[in-house]
C-alpha cells in the first residue's frame, strides 16, 4: 500500500525544517520552499526553479501542495464576489468566499493594482458543517461532520491568493476573515496555527490587524486568544440581547450565557485595546424590535465596540426572514442615539448563495436529486 503523502501546508516552520533535515537537505531549503508556497504561490513543484531536481522529484513523490479540489464556483453579477466549493481527500466539501471592495469615492488608489478595488478579503471555513446549530444558518442546519486540518484551512487562502495574483494584484489579498463554515474556537489550536501561518513573515506575512476571527460565543476561546497577546480582531455573533432568545438563536449560549460572554468581551478589550465587533443578523419579527435594540444598547454600554447589522441572508429551509429595511434603519438609529457605533453590512453575493453553507447545500441537494433519478435518465436528455 502506498504511504499517504505529506501535505506541506500542514507543516509549520519547525515541522518543515524537521522534514527537510530528515532528507539530509540544507536548512536554507526551508526558506526557499516557503517562499515558493506562500509568496510565489506556486501550485506545481516543477515551478520551484531554484530547488535541485532531486529534491523536486522527492517532493512530488512524497508530499502535496494542499488537498483541496475545486468542484464548484460562482461569481456575482458585479464580479466583486466569488464563492468556491472545495472537495477534500475524504470527499467532504467546504466553502470559501472572496470579497472585493471598491475604493470609496475620492480615495487614493494603489497604482500597482488594477483600478477601483481597495480590499480583497477571503472568508474561510474551519469545519465541515458546524456544531453550534443556529437555526437561521444553512451550515448549522446541515449539521457537523469534522474539523478541518491546518493545511485545509491554509489552502483556501492560497487558492484565492493565486486567483488575485493572476488578476494582476501586486498584493493579492489584503484581509482574512475566519467567518465561514464552523466555529473557529471549538478547536482553538488549529485556528491559532492557521493565524500563525498567515502572520508569519516567512510564510504569508499578513499583519495581525488585517485578520478577524469570529466566534458564536465560545468564551474559553476568547480567553485563549487574549493569552496569545495578539492584535487579531475579534467578532462575536450576538443576534439577541437576552439569554432566553439567544438560547434559541445561538445555542452555545446555553453553555456560555451572556453574562459570561460579556465578561470575556470586556477582558479582550482591556487586554488588547482593540475595538470588538458584534455581528447582529436582523430577522423579521424575531430580534428586530425597538425594545430589543434598546436591550442591545444597554448590554454593550461602556464597551469599546461597534455593531455590524446584517439583514438576514435567508436560507432554503429556515422560517426566518430578513427584517424590512425601514425597521433596520430604526434599529440602527436607536443604537446610534445610544452612542453605540454601527455599520450596516454591505450585502455581497446574495445571488450566488454566498451565505455560509448555501452553495454546499445547493450542490448536495442537486447531487442527491441526480442520484435519485432512474438509471435511464441523464443530464441533457
Amino acid at each position: 500500500m502506498t504511504e499517504k503523502r505529506i501535505d506541506l501546508l500542514n507543516l509549520d516552520t519547525h515541522e518543515l525544517t524537521g522534514l527537510i533535515a530528515s532528507w539530509n537537505e540544507p536548512v536554507y531549503r526551508v526558506r526557499q520552499l516557503q517562499r515558493w508556497l506562500y509568496r510565489e504561490l506556486a501550485d506545481d513543484f516543477d515551478a520551484m526553479s531554484n530547488l535541485p531536481t532531486t529534491l523536486r522529484t522527492r517532493l512530488k513523490e512524497e508530499t502535496t501542495l494542499g488537498s483541496l479540489r475545486l468542484v464548484a464556483a460562482q461569481n456575482s453579477a458585479d464580479g466583486l464576489t466569488r464563492k468556491a466549493l472545495f472537495q477534500m481527500a475524504d470527499g467532504q466539501t467546504v466553502e470559501t468566499v472572496l470579497m472585493r471592495y471598491l475604493d470609496a469615492p475620492g480615495s487614493p488608489e494603489d497604482s500597482s493594482d488594477p483600478p477601483n478595488v481597495a480590499r480583497r478579503t477571503v472568508c474561510l471555513s474551519t469545519q465541515v458543517g458546524c456544531p453550534v446549530g443556529c437555526p437561521f444558518c444553512e451550515t448549522g442546519q446541515a449539521g457537523y461532520i469534522r474539523n478541518l486540518t491546518l493545511g485545509e484551512i491554509v489552502a483556501q487562502v492560497l487558492y484565492f491568493a493565486r486567483v488575485e495574483k493572476r488578476a494582476g494584484y501586486e498584493m493579492p489579498l489584503t484581509n482574512i476573515v475566519i467567518m465561514g463554515m464552523g466555529e473557529p474556537f471549538m478547536k482553538f489550536n488549529v485556528t491559532w496555527r492557521a493565524i500563525e501561518a498567515f502572520t508569519d513573515p516567512a510564510r504569508l506575512g499578513m499583519g495581525a490587524r488585517r485578520i478577524t476571527v469570529s466566534t458564536s460565543g465560545y468564551v474559553d476561546g476568547i480567553y485563549q486568544l487574549i493569552q496569545k497577546h495578539s492584535q487579531v480582531n475579534l467578532a462575536v455573533s450576538l443576534h439577541a440581547p437576552d439569554d432566553k432568545l439567544r438560547d434559541v438563536l445561538v445555542p452555545v449560549n446555553r453553555k456560555y450565557p451572556l453574562r459570561e460572554l460579556m465578561n470575556a468581551c470586556h477582558a479582550y478589550v482591556q487586554a488588547t485595546h482593540r475595538r470588538l465587533t458584534f455581528e447582529y443578523a436582523l430577522m423579521d419579527g424575531i430580534n428586530d424590535s425597538p425594545q430589543q435594540a434598546r436591550g442591545v444598547a444597554e448590554l454593550l454600554a461602556g464597551l469599546l465596540c461597534h455593531v455590524n447589522l446584517i439583514p438576514l441572508n435567508p436560507t432554503s429551509e429556515s422560517p426566518y426572514q430578513r427584517t424590512p429595511y425601514a425597521r433596520v434603519q430604526e434599529f440602527q438609529r436607536i443604537l446610534n442615539n445610544a452612542k453605540i457605533p454601527t455599520t450596516l453590512r454591505v450585502e455581497k453575493g446574495i445571488e450566488i448563495a454566498a451565505g455560509c453553507g448555501q452553495l454546499r447545500q445547493k450542490i448536495t441537494q442537486h447531487n442527491s436529486q441526480m442520484a435519485a433519478l432512474p438509471l435511464a435518465t441523464s443530464v441533457g436528455q
